[in-house]
């Protein structure tokens, strides 16, 4: 099952590169019999006979290879269970020229591959080839498009389309106010509502919103992070109103504030508060939602910001270490929740650089959740991710091009395997995407997943010795910021006495420094520069700039949304009973003094339709809220 061709064996004098090709079925047993053929060799040809010879002179590359030969046997193993179990799909896994293509491809038997440990083999440690045994032969990635703008209606509208043509999940994109936790009559939210993503108010939009679409049937993502905890309320509140089963629950939701500090500036309170607030979100769903991950640890923002692949990589794992940091200080099991901690990466234009970070984060995951937290089980040690395509890629001029840009990165997420994916539309460097630019975006991953026959093969590059070469230099690059990041924590506790743990104070002090910032406004600037001294191109920016494209039709949204949207609110307060928006507030607030868990008092005010801007104002007003240092 596991083919035995590798790229830098040739044919044999009389063998043809088909036959050298030709991928071994069943099991390995055939290969294995006593003396020589016991270390995955023969004795019939002189070159089997001098690696035999070879391997039992040098006891390491005997442990290698026969460390290579265990790990196929499991890889075998678990794949036929797989299979036995009809957890492999039935289809054609054959090249488009009907050649079979097995599901693996990895060392030859006798090969003693130094170094492989770090490689290794789909579904174990470290993970580098992938989580599962199967790779997308057994689940394709999730086809998740993010999509949100105007009002809940409108975009119910979008979802069910989406749905309805081969979507697998939801992605919620909120509009400004939203994301900052205010309410659309807000004075601060003038003439942005609705504009960036769907304005939510109250639970009454999430009804909308998700109108006719069974929540615990549909996974869905929400990109929020400042009042993600009373916006993952009110979709809580929604699921009881359609009768749900609440602990059936699937999807992300992102929470992830260290990367608002450190890139995407949306933020409501410092970080301690915000930090309480995750922490009693991870012990809620932890408790009575187990499916559900209530952090998405984002890499996309800071990517999108400027950072470079290896920064992108080396922040976001900071951040996912600290919140596993938070996770621990409250007492829980590691084991137990590291498996709802999700990540959310971007996949940039390089298409092997991109590949390699997504390997790489896998690897660094497994082996820092096992060798620095203390997890034990795989399902905790696997860094589970979601990418979007990147957004900054994107260019106004000839923006047909973009459907090409889009299309690479999206190949690269999922040759890095990626395990849901969002491609952006041609459109959204201009405005929201157009119906039709969203279909686009949809129909890119669909013609990968049904035409190129990348999910036939479970880490198709695995071996390469260039994409192997940059997994370990990102992975070099990623672990040098872990050391600053442990560095800068000693800046601030001295003592050693972390009060959250050593990668939270580091991370802390390093946004208190600005050196998050600093770091990642250097990248961007370097970059800048490089493109416009001609060294970096952009076709149709700097190349080949002559452009025969018409003027794109694109989205917008009316300012009547608005208008429409504060009407109905204002007669959802005179519907509702103020006075127990009054007392459940005023709950949360006394809550918010002691020491317990904030969800239950939350979702009581979101059940009697207390807004998101009251919510947080009440917060507010008891933490304070945060502004950023003014940094030169």
């Amino acid at each position: 099952m596991v083919s035995s061709a590798t790229a830098d064996r040739r044919p044999r004098s009389g063998e043809t590169a088909m036959q050298q090709d030709t991928p071994r079925r069943g099991t390995q047993s055939d290969s294995r019999a006593d003396g020589a053929a016991a270390d995955g060799a023969t004795s019939d040809t002189p070159v089997a006979d001098a690696a035999v010879g070879d391997r039992r002179a040098d006891p390491e590359a005997a442990a290698r290879h026969r460390a290579a030969e265990a790990g196929r046997e499991r890889w075998e193993k678990r794949y036929a269970e797989a299979e036995a179990a009809g957890r492999v799909r039935d289809v054609d896994f054959t090249t488009l020229s009907g050649s079979p293509v097995e599901p693996l491809y990895g060392p030859a038997p006798g090969e003693e591959p130094a170094g492989f440990d770090r490689i290794g083999w789909p579904g174990e440690f470290p993970f580098t080839r992938g989580l599962h045994a199967t790779g997308y032969r057994g689940k394709p990635w999730t086809i998740r498009q993010f999509a949100g703008f105007g009002n809940a209606t409108q975009t119910n509208e979008r979802y069910k389309m989406i749905l309805a043509q081969g979507g697998g999940g939801l992605s919620v994109a909120f509009d400004m106010p939203t994301l900052m936790g205010h309410d659309s009559d807000d004075t601060r939210s003038l003439g942005e509502v609705g504009h960036c993503g769907v304005a939510v108010d109250s639970a009454a939009d999430t009804d909308l919103l998700f109108a006719d679409i069974p929540l615990d049937q549909v996974t869905t993502s929400m990109t929020i992070s400042g009042p993600a905890v009373p916006v993952f309320c009110m979709y809580l509140v929604s699921a009881e109103r359609q009768g749900a089963d609440i602990g059936r629950l699937n999807g992300t939701l992102q929470t992830d504030i260290f990367k608002e500090y450190i890139a995407q500036k949306e933020w409501l309170f410092a970080p301690e508060p915000h930090l309480r607030l995750i922490g009693d979100l991870m012990e809620y769903c932890a408790a009575g939602i187990p499916a559900y991950k209530p952090l998405s640890v984002s890499g996309y923002h800071i990517r999108e910001a400027g950072a470079t692949a290896a920064q992108e990589l080396a922040f976001t794992l900071a951040d996912g270490f600290g919140y596993v940091e938070l996770g621990l200080s409250r007492g829980l099991d590691v084991d137990a929740f590291a498996p709802g901690l999700s990540f959310f990466f971007d996949a940039h234009i390089d298409f092997f650089e991109e590949i390699a970070k997504f390997r790489a984060a896998r690897r660094i995951w497994a082996r820092w959740l096992r060798d620095v937290y203390g997890a034990k089980t795989a399902k905790a040690q696997s860094l589970r991710f979601h990418t979007q395509t990147a957004g900054v890629s994107l260019t106004a001029q000839q923006p047909e091009n973009n459907i090409v840009r889009t299309a690479v990165e999206a190949m690269a997420a999922v040759l890095g395997g990626t395990n849901s994916l969002h491609t952006n539309a041609l459109d959204e460097v201009l405005a929201l995407p157009s119906e039709k630019s969203a279909q686009i975006a949809l129909r890119t991953q669909q013609v990968i997943a049904e035409e190129t026959g990348v999910m036939n093969v479970a880490d198709p590059l695995g071996g390469s010795w260039y994409v192997e070469a940059l997994t370990d230099r990102i992975e070099a690059e990623a672990e040098r910021v872990f050391e600053h990041i442990g560095d800068l924590a000693a800046l601030a506790v001295p003592s050693g006495r972390h009060p959250i743990g050593r990668m939270t104070s580091g991370i802390l002090r390093g946004i208190e420094d600005g050196w998050f910032t600093g770091e990642i406004a250097d990248s961007a600037f370097a970059y800048q520069q490089a493109v416009e001294k001609n060294e970096k191109h952009v076709v149709g920016v700097n190349r080949h700039t002559g452009s025969i494209s018409d003027e794109l039709e694109i989205l917008r949204v009316s300012h009547e949304v608005e208008r429409e949207q504060n009407r109905v609110l204002a007669e959802r307060r005179a519907a509702r009973d103020t006075q127990a928006v009054q007392r459940t507030l005023a709950d949360l607030v006394q809550a918010a003094r002691g020491t317990g868990n904030l969800i239950e008092p939350m979702l009581a005010a979101v059940r009697v339709e207390a807004t998101l801007g009251e919510i947080c104002d009440a917060l507010r007003a008891e933490w304070g809220v945060y502004t950023e240092p003014a940094r030169f």
